[in-house]
């Protein structure tokens, strides 16, 4: 049996510059089941499982093993057993989503991915806002984010769309596909390549795996189209590393729909409304009434959208508050509501203050 050589699953010897430890074999994982793990090894595909001194030593839900990683294994065939995994390798990028329950524990939904494909349909799938809330939470995954519009035959005004996107989507791609037409997919052909591993995120329904089954030349995955209320069905139901016939490897993961916005990059997202903060007359400019506010300059101008400025707004108003329960999302609008007076305590003794001074 002939070695398979692990840079075709995206290995660059770089990532461990002291070289992989004695005993130890590397391996990337390809899917998980719970607490095991499809390794793909330089002997082929075998089952692992993490070393109880790995969890032991575990601090967060983040560090353990997810598909893309790659991983220390004390084997490099199973044979003899399941492969017990050591060591993470340190990951080149990662998706994270907050366990459910109240412990906001971190998960890693997929890791070591180079280009993330923002899925977005044309026709009852059309949302800008969704696109400004996915590109912020691949921007902070480290992954390049590229924007796909997907069902073009079904488009109506397919240039304004897609000139509304590219405002949208400063600093990332925007591709147009048809799942109608054998080449409609060849816009994507560009970004997989040998080694490389993509990720496909968006609405249920929007073409995700029909995109994939063209990639494969075959229809490996199930599909399903976006129902009429607009809230498409999930049809993945494992997280899975797949090889393509070309080169290169696509994860496909139902978890990619759930990420939250823990981790969210606003300032590439939203680069233009960040550069104009910088010129505005205050540093702490909300960018609603301030006198010398520059955004609100840029949308009295036409420069920006007021919408594109509530959804900035909105995203970080998530990103502070999303997994807390009501009465912690009370506690830190009363801290902010408080924030110009020294806190809520200081408000309370000066509004004593200003009691007895009436008396």
């Amino acid at each position: 049996m002939s070695l398979i050589n692990l840079s075709d699953y995206g290995w660059v010897s770089a990532w461990l510059p002291d070289g992989i430890p004695a005993n130890l074999y590397l391996g990337r994982v390809i899917t998980q089941s719970k607490d095991l793990y499809r390794v793909v090894s330089e002997q082929g595909e075998l089952t692992a499982e993490v070393a109880g001194k790995f969890r032991f030593d575990v601090q967060l839900g983040s560090d353990y093993p997810a598909v893309g990683d790659f991983v220390l294994m004390d084997r490099d065939q199973d044979l003899e057993g399941h492969a017990i995994i050591h060591r993470v390798v340190p990951r080149r990028s990662a998706f994270i989503r907050r366990a459910a329950g109240r412990t906001q524990e971190e998960q890693i939904v997929a890791a070591n991915i180079d280009t993330v494909f923002i899925c977005m349909a044309v026709n009852n799938d059309f949302n800008l806002r969704r696109v400004e809330r996915y590109l912020a939470i691949a921007w902070d995954s480290g992954a390049l984010p590229v924007v796909v519009l997907t069902k073009a035959d079904l488009a109506e005004d397919m240039e304004t769309k897609v000139s509304q996107v590219k405002t949208a989507a400063i600093g990332a791609d925007v591709l147009v596909t048809s799942s109608m037409s054998e080449d409609g997919y060849a816009s994507i052909l560009h970004y997989i390549k040998p080694g490389k591993t993509v990720a496909f995120i968006g609405s249920s329904g929007v073409g995700k795996s029909t995109l994939i089954n063209r990639l494969l030349g075959s229809e490996a995955l199930a599909t399903r189209e976006t129902r009429n209320d607009d809230k498409g069905r999930h049809t993945t139901t494992r997280r899975e590393l797949i090889r393509l016939p070309g080169g290169g490897m696509v994860i496909d993961t139902p978890g990619m729909r759930e990420i939250g916005l823990d981790s969210a990059d606003l300032t590439r997202t939203f680069a233009e409304i960040d550069e104009l903060a910088f010129q505005c007359r205050f540093s702490d400019c909300t960018h609603q009434q301030e006198p010398g506010c520059a955004v609100q300059e840029a949308i009295s101008a036409g420069v920006v959208s007021p919408e594109r400025l509530e959804s900035y707004r909105r995203l970080k108003k998530e990103a502070r508050y999303e997994g807390l329960n009501s009465r912690e999302i009370e506690n830190v609008k009363i801290k902010e509501m408080f924030a110009g007076v020294g806190g809520y305590k200081n408000a309370r003794r000066l509004a004593k203050e200003k009691n007895k001074n009436k008396h």
